[in-house]
């Protein structure tokens, strides 16, 4: 008898955990093919406008995505000749690269760019052909991008009227910790890990003291393999102990360079909103576990 397959995850979960994940708005979806180098191939990503942000997903169901480009600085946008037929080719000409982007047809192509320049230039494009309801859509994104970017911008303001109140506190509270943090041991992390591969296979946990982190992966190569790694607290930043040590501004970042690194091999773990549920009394019994646990490291 054939084993079950697990069940899809529902289309508005999925679009729950990517904002958690992401914490921007989205604007625009569709799939998208990449080329970031002139020695590379095309690769082909279910692509999400995020703010001012493309991030790059393996397949429409995937919560983790595994690439991302940010386009604030877009220098502009020029057109490619195509011998394929219907399908549109266009570069992005950023300061630090040029990322090249072919679209399913045509069509979608005058929408991606319509919604990736009302973003970066904040203003509704008047040379690309939509219909009505399109640039009504465009008009709403540009309201929308308008908002959060002075609501961005007032940010810094906030802060320096509470010049006493600890910047550490101020922080903690404008970025909440990444969804793949438990407050669990090292042999909690690695029980998780193993019981439940398909919600990922990276963990962010206190580490052996206070003050600091370490990171819990398992990996699939030849056999599975459990490995922890030291995320230091020093200053405002964060230092991952590798052969040669990578500092980063925060612990969003230090778990995307972990997923940037395995090229996406390496997923946050996270569970779905029903599990979360189903596990929230289970995760009350490992928070006071872990005050034994703490010098496991």
């Amino acid at each position: 008898m054939m084993a079950k397959k697990p069940p899809k995850p529902a289309p508005r979960r999925i679009f729950q955990e990517r904002l958690k994940i992401t914490a921007l708005p989205m604007y625009f979806e569709g799939f998208l093919s990449v080329k970031r180098a002139a020695n590379q191939e095309y690769k082909r990503y279910w692509t999400e406008l995020r703010g001012t942000t493309l991030f790059f997903y393996t397949d429409k169901k995937n919560t983790i995505y595994v690439d991302k480009l940010d386009i604030i600085d877009l220098t502009c946008l020029t057109d490619q000749n195509s011998t394929e037929k219907n399908c549109a080719k266009f570069t992005l000409v950023l300061p630090k690269e040029e990322v090249q982007l072919k679209t399913e047809n045509t069509e979608s192509g005058e929408e991606w760019r319509g919604f990736i320049l009302t973003v970066t230039e904040l203003s509704v494009p008047q040379h690309v052909s939509l219909l009505p309801g399109q640039v009504i859509r465009l008009h709403e994104v540009l309201e929308r991008e308008k908002k959060r970017r002075i609501e961005t911008q007032q940010v810094p303001n906030t802060s320096l009227e509470k010049e006493k109140e600890p910047i550490e506190d101020y922080v903690d509270v404008l970025n909440p910790m990444p969804v793949c943090f438990y407050t669990v041991s090292r042999k909690e992390a690695t029980e998780m890990l193993e019981k439940n591969p398909s919600l990922g296979n990276m963990i962010l946990r206190p580490g052996s003291d206070s003050r600091n982190y370490s990171i819990t992966i398992r990996q699939e190569i030849d056999m599975p393999r459990i490995k922890h790694y030291k995320v230091m607290s020093i200053g405002k930043n964060y230092t991952i102990e590798l052969e040669k040590p990578v500092t980063l501004p925060n612990l969003f970042s230090v778990i995307d360079y972990f997923v940037k690194e395995t090229r996406g091999n390496l997923r946050p773990f996270i569970y779905s909103i029903e599990d979360k549920l189903g596990q929230e009394h289970n995760m009350e019994g490992i928070s006071e576990k872990l005050k034994k646990n703490l010098h496991t490291e």
